[in-house]
C-alpha cells in the first residue's frame, strides 16, 4: 500500500517529506481552490514545487479548473492531476491536451456514488474515492470499496489518522491518501507526517 500526503504549502515540510527515508509516492498542493485553507497562488506553488522530487509524484489537486488554470500550470512540475466535479468528457480532453497522468477524485455518500466509478476506469489511472467534506475529513463507509473492481488503482480518503491501524486500509486499497489529521492548529506538524511515514513503511514490509 501506499500513500498520499495532501495540501503541502511549505518548503520545510516539503523539504522533510521528499528526503525521508521512506517518503510516500505522492504529495499533492492545492491548486485552484481558494476555499481551502491549504491553497497555494500560482507564484508560490511555481517556486515551492521546483526541486529535485526525487521519485515522488507531485499532484495538483484541481476542482473543475478553467482552460486558464490549465495553461497556466501545465509547465510546472506536476505528474498527476487530480481532478474534482470534471466530466469523462472534459477528463479525457486534459489527459491528452497536457498529457498528464490523471486521478479521478468521486466524493462518496453512498453506493451510487461509488458506481461513478465505472465511468472514469478506461482515462484515469487512479480513482480517488474521497468524503463529501473536500478538505474537511468526513467519514463515509469505507467498506463500500468491496464493490469496485480489483484492476482499478484505487485511492482512499476521508477521516484517515496518522496513527490509525494502516494496515487495516490494504485490504481495500492500493494507496491512502491523508491531509487534514497530519496537521496541528490547521498547519502540518512534522512530528505526526514522520508516525504516518513509519507506519506505512511498516506495512510495506511486512508485505
Amino acid at each position: 500500500m501506499d500513500a498520499k500526503i495532501c495540501g503541502i504549502k511549505d518548503s520545510k515540510t516539503l523539504n522533510f517529506i521528499v528526503n525521508h527515508k521512506n517518503p510516500p509516492k505522492f504529495i499533492g498542493f492545492i491548486t485552484n481552490y481558494p476555499k481551502s485553507r491549504r491553497y497555494i497562488e500560482y507564484k508560490d506553488l511555481k517556486r515551492l514545487i521546483d526541486i529535485d522530487k526525487k521519485k515522488i509524484n507531485f499532484v495538483s489537486v484541481l476542482v473543475n479548473p478553467n482552460n486558464e488554470t490549465l495553461e497556466e500550470i501545465k509547465d510546472l512540475n506536476f505528474d498527476y492531476y487530480q481532478l474534482y466535479n470534471v466530466s469523462p468528457e472534459k477528463t479525457k480532453i486534459i489527459k491528452e491536451k497536457y498529457k498528464v497522468k490523471i486521478i479521478t477524485a468521486l466524493t462518496i455518500e453512498n453506493k451510487n456514488d461509488i458506481e461513478e466509478y465505472k465511468k472514469f476506469e478506461s482515462i484515469s489511472e487512479i480513482i480517488l474515492f474521497d468524503s463529501k467534506g473536500y478538505e474537511k475529513s468526513v467519514r463515509f463507509d469505507h467498506k463500500l470499496l468491496n464493490n469496485v473492481s480489483t484492476k482499478v488503482n484505487k485511492m482512499l480518503a476521508g477521516n484517515i489518522r496518522y496513527d490509525d491501524k494502516l494496515d487495516k486500509y490494504s485490504k481495500i486499497t492500493d494507496i491512502i491518501d491523508i491531509s487534514g489529521s497530519l496537521e496541528t492548529s490547521g498547519e502540518k506538524d512534522i512530528s505526526k507526517i514522520k508516525i504516518f511515514l513509519e507506519n506505512i513503511s511498516k506495512i510495506k514490509n511486512e508485505n
